[in-house]
């Protein structure tokens, strides 16, 4: 099977996001993917200054937490970004963490395969579209990938709903369990 990158945006403890993600987690190591789950909670990652360096270098002039999780990226076969949903967006560390992940783009990356799973208070189908855009646009410069599939998990208002939500829990696992 394919080796999996999780990235766990929300900077909760304990959030729902972070419940829901690991369950899309424990569903694709039980198909039998080797998965690694790295949260960005309590990452140092700077603001991209757009200097462009990473694209003579395929290394950022910034030694943080990004050059890491990029690394990882970079020999994943499948990514997975998980975030809460803000104002109708992907989380602002999620957007920070697409820019730092800008030298993989010369470089030689071996993941085809990006999924997105969205967390929120809202229920409306239409509410995690813009993180949905957002994220298309990052894949979209990275001939090799697609989006294989996005995962919408709405009405997890209070912190603490998703561990009483039998059914997103078994929506995440069933997510993860179908990952190629």
């Amino acid at each position: 099977m394919s080796k999996v990158l999780v990235i766990s945006t929300s900077l909760r403890a304990g959030s729902n996001s972070e419940l829901l993600t690991q369950r899309l987690a424990e569903g694709a190591q039980d198909a039998g993917h080797s998965v690694e789950v790295i949260s960005l909670k309590d990452k140092d990652i700077h603001f991209c200054i757009g200097c462009l360096h990473c694209q003579e270098t395929e290394t950022c002039v910034f030694q943080d937490d990004a050059a890491l999780i990029a690394e990882k990226a970079k020999a994943a076969d499948t990514l997975v970004f998980s975030t809460p949903i803000y104002y109708y967006e992907m989380s602002g560390q999620m957007k920070t963490l697409l820019d730092r992940l800008n030298p993989l783009y010369p470089s030689d990356y071996q993941f085809r395969n990006v999924y997105l799973l969205t967390v929120a208070a809202e229920e409306k189908p239409e509410t995690p579209r813009k993180a949905e855009n957002g994220l298309q646009g990052w894949i979209d410069c990275f001939a090799k990938a697609e989006l294989a599939g996005s995962l919408f998990l709405g009405g997890n208002e209070a912190a603490g709903d998703a561990e009483k939500n039998s059914a997103a829990q078994d929506k995440a696992y069933a997510f993860g369990k179908a990952m190629k």
